[in-house]
């Protein structure tokens, strides 16, 4: 069987490259990914070499696609000369005196980039740190356009020491004429292209070398390489950037995921050849971390992934993760394929860079290492201005992009960030000086000021975009904290302040809770202005309550709640009167929770907020659930999602209709609520809300079990619970599996809701035994929740299991402490229960 290859052949007759490596790949029966996996290619690369997007593919990409497809002979020959036909050659009266470029990874946008800028520009220079790839780039894009240059596409290396003459000797040489003069004759017009590396070691004499090159052959183009620009009129600085490596936290599940990012697809390939065996599974997340510390410098990949033939990936970034500055070239004598990785660290190529500037510019490097992720220009100027007048950071941004030490990525504001070796060095540096604890001081003050305008939009309508902005600045956040709880407290406790809704909704409530406990205990902020220390209180209960520990910061919420009706702050008593409600219900103290959301919802009414009537009403809409009326909690989920719209707040009308999904189930319209339910925890899931996410799943299971669709119900409970056992027919309750209280959440009522549903499924497939066992297990789950209407489901469901006439008093019992209504249905199922008993004992 062959390939098909007269369907779409090239004016030559030759077939297309896209038709016949997808003619070669089904011939032998391989789907794209399989063939990128044999080949230790990235898919995507196979993908878009079959749809036509990359035409003329690395050398090293078509052998080892040829070898895995089996090609030999005559049909490899024919699938070689396809993607990699000849160049067309320069008038062969003309020099094309450069060396072969090396294959590249992942520069294919530069390449066409930089193509297109020496079309434009009658110079363009490739300005980067060493070992970043500059020269390698360069020679690529003038073997691409030579063709274009019929005068010649030549190159020549600058020497330390040497003078301008020395310069305009060699660029005239390698055109084949031994005098400047000579050389527009030898041109005649025609488009040459000279490329000029190293320019840093004899800028000087390179600028003014290539001023009279230029003023004599006006159809001379110049590419030049350095660590700095040329500085001639007319020159376009192009920086050159490292590789893209994967973000913190998206680690790669597979070689393919990890090849979306060229620093990992060249480590990949790098360690490969020298280990001769791909990266093991296990070790894709230690390599992404890896290339991530190494900032995506092909110098300092090349030479890390050269350590491969002694070490694995994992004991490579346990080794040397924190000494990537010192990273060089390895046993003495030994020469790699960069001459410049043999003797320059990555140490001495930043210093190299850093001593570019002055002295102004390195203090400000200095003061910027302290970020440790991406920022905006509006954080540099205040980090920089260290309380003064702010000034313009922009040519100093510039400055430092020019020179490569800074990369600049992505679309909004927060799309600056210092490379990871120039961030360490910079960092380095400020020790020396003397510098680190200012430097840290200002930064920690610089995002406690960031967070306290930027934390009022996590209610209402800006919130997606302000979770957003504080997950991009989650690094420097942390450091802020960090450092600022030993050295000065009282800046951590205005910054841990404002942070409790954002913790919240990231599922970290217990570290949150721990870090504003821990402020609020030390000595040296008891002197903090009252309401703030009414907001850290406040935000200490607010994160209690969502893992099951609010009871403990009751006396808190009351004393933040008397704080703000003192200095009269609308917004505070709002707040504190909304989570007292969540603390109280936890407590069982149902009275006075519902006392406080009716407060709430007049204070909000009097003063028009809009968006705390609408949680006011929602907080109302339990306790209307918990005394049975289902119609009255209906309207007033109707009346917080109008409400919640008119002030733009997506987040609870989201909460809405998680509710309205629950009491749909109540009401027994069980299909209706699968559908509700799976609608609203597929939008939790962008909102970021784990906890409440996980209730509304349960809710799903619930519905589901009680329809009597088990399997769906039953994968539910291993959806809450992925590392329990399997879905059986017939196991007990595991006792391991309710001992892990998750973080975000009240891990109770989510014990509570699996053993219902676990319960459901058991009593519907006829299996009472086990049913009684599951509805025990709820049962005590649920005295301790949060949620007391999973207590009475749980006793009606273990009566109807057992057929036990005293859990009916248990029942009575419950109802009495917590207030609770029996619905329709649940009576209808004890009447009968009764009725049945009583007619067994009669008989």
């Amino acid at each position: 069987m062959t390939p098909e290859h007269d369907r779409s052949r090239s004016p030559g007759g030759r077939a297309s490259l896209s038709d016949l490596l997808r003619g070669h790949r089904l011939a032998v029966g391989l789907t794209q990914a399989e063939l990128a996996g044999r080949a230790g290619v990235g898919v995507r690369t196979v993908r878009d070499l079959e749809r036509g997007r990359a035409t003329r593919p690395q050398r090293t990409t078509v052998d080892l696609l040829a070898d895995a497809l089996g090609l030999t002979g005559p049909a490899r020959r024919e699938f070689v000369a396809t993607a990699r036909p000849a160049p067309v050659a320069a008038d062969p009266g003309t020099p094309v005196a450069l060396p072969q470029p090396v294959p590249l990874l992942g520069r294919e946008r530069d390449v066409a980039e930089v193509t297109a800028l020496l079309d434009a520009h009658p110079v363009v220079s490739l300005v980067g740190l060493a070992g970043v790839g500059k020269t390698a780039l360069a020679l690529t894009v003038a073997h691409a356009v030579a063709a274009r240059h019929p005068g010649g596409a030549v190159g020549v290396l600058i020497g330390d020491g040497s003078d301008a003459a020395d310069v305009v000797a060699a660029s005239v040489t390698v055109f084949g004429v031994s005098r400047l003069a000579d050389l527009p004759c030898r041109l005649a017009g025609r488009p040459a292209l000279l490329l000029v590396d190293a320019v840093e070691r004899a800028p000087g004499p390179v600028a003014e070398a290539l001023r009279s090159l230029t003023a004599v052959a006006p159809t001379l183009r110049v590419l030049a390489t350095g660590r700095r620009p040329v500085g001639l009129p007319g020159e376009l600085v192009r920086p050159v950037a490292p590789l893209d490596v994967p973000p913190a936290g998206a680690e790669p599940a597979d070689r393919a995921e990890l090849d979306r990012w060229p620093a990992a697809a060249l480590f990949a390939t790098r360690f490969t050849q020298a280990r001769h065996a791909p990266p093991a599974p296990a070790e894709l997340p230690a390599l992404a971390a890896l290339v991530r510390r190494l900032g995506g410098l092909p110098l300092a990949i090349e030479l890390m992934a050269a350590r491969g033939r002694i070490l694995d990936v994992t004991e490579l970034l346990d080794r040397y993760g924190d000494r990537v500055l010192d990273l060089a070239g390895g046993r003495p004598g030994w020469t790699p394929a960069d001459p410049v990785a043999a003797t320059v660290t990555l140490r001495e190529a930043v210093a190299t860079s850093y001593h570019l500037l002055a002295p102004a510019e390195r203090a400000a490097l200095r003061r910027l290492s302290a970020f440790r992720n991406r920022w905006s220009v509006a954080l540099a100027e205040e980090l920089l201005a260290d309380g003064g007048d702010r000034w313009d950071a922009v040519p100093l941004l510039d400055r430092l992009s020019e020179l490569g030490l800074l990369s600049v990525r992505g679309v909004g504001p927060f799309r600056f960030r210092l490379l990871d070796a120039v961030r360490d060095f910079a960092a380095e540096q400020a020790d020396l000086a003397g510098e680190t604890a200012a430097i840290r001081l200002r930064h920690a003050s610089v995002i406690a000021a960031l967070v306290r305008r930027t934390a009022p939009g996590l209610v209402g309508a800006e919130l997606p975009g302000t979770v957003h902005l504080l997950d991009e600045a989650t690094g420097d956040i942390t450091a802020a904290l960090a450092y600022a709880a030993e050295e000065a407290p009282a800046t951590a406790l205005l910054l841990a302040a404002a942070l409790p809704r954002w913790w919240r909704l990231r599922g970290r409530d217990v570290s949150g809770r721990r870090w504003l406990r821990r402020l609020l205990a030390d000595p040296r902020t008891a002197d903090a202005r009252p309401v703030l220390r009414a907001w850290a209180l406040l935000g200490s209960a607010r994160l209690a309550a969502e893992h099951g520990a609010g009871p403990e910061e009751l006396p808190a919420a009351r004393a933040a709640l008397a704080v703000f009706a003192e200095v009269g702050d609308v917004t505070g008593e709002l707040s504190a009167r909304s989570v007292l409600c969540a603390v109280l219900r936890g407590l069982g103290s149902h009275d006075e929770a519902r006392e406080q959301a009716e407060a709430a919802l007049t204070l909000a009414s009097r003063h028009g907020r809009v968006r705390e009537m609408a949680v006011a009403q929602h907080h109302l809409t339990w306790h209307d659930v918990r005394v049975g009326e289902l119609a009255g909690a209906r309207r007033r989920l109707a009346a917080v999602d109008r409400l919640a719209a008119q002030c733009g707040d997506q987040r609870l009308r989201l909460l809405a209709r998680a509710d309205l999904a629950e009491l749909t189930r109540l009401e027994g319209r069980y299909a209706e609520a699968v559908e509700q339910g799976r609608r609203a925890a597929s939008a939790l899931v962008e909102l970021g809300d784990p906890g409440r996410r996980r209730r509304t799943i349960g809710t799903v299971g619930l519905a589901l079990a009680l329809q009597g669709r088990d399997d769906e119900a039953l994968a539910v409970v291993a959806e809450l619970w992925p590392c329990g056992p399997a879905p059986g027919p017939r196991r007990a309750p595991d006792a391991e599996r309710w001992e892990a209280p998750g973080a975000g959440r009240d891990a109770r009522t989510e014990d509570a809701l699996r053993a219902l549903i676990e319960g459901q499924v058991a009593l519907h497939r006829g299996d009472r035994e086990l049913a009684a066992e599951w509805f025990a297990t709820a049962a005590e789950a649920a005295a301790g929740g949060a949620d007391r209407r999973d207590l009475v489901e749980a006793l009606v469901g273990l009566a109807a299991s057992t057929g036990d006439l005293t859990v009916l008093d248990r029942l009575d019992r419950a109802r009495q402490i917590t207030g609770v209504n029996l619905l329709p249905r649940e009576e209808e199922l004890l009447y009968a229960l009764a009725a049945q008993r009583g007619r067994a004992g009669r008989t």
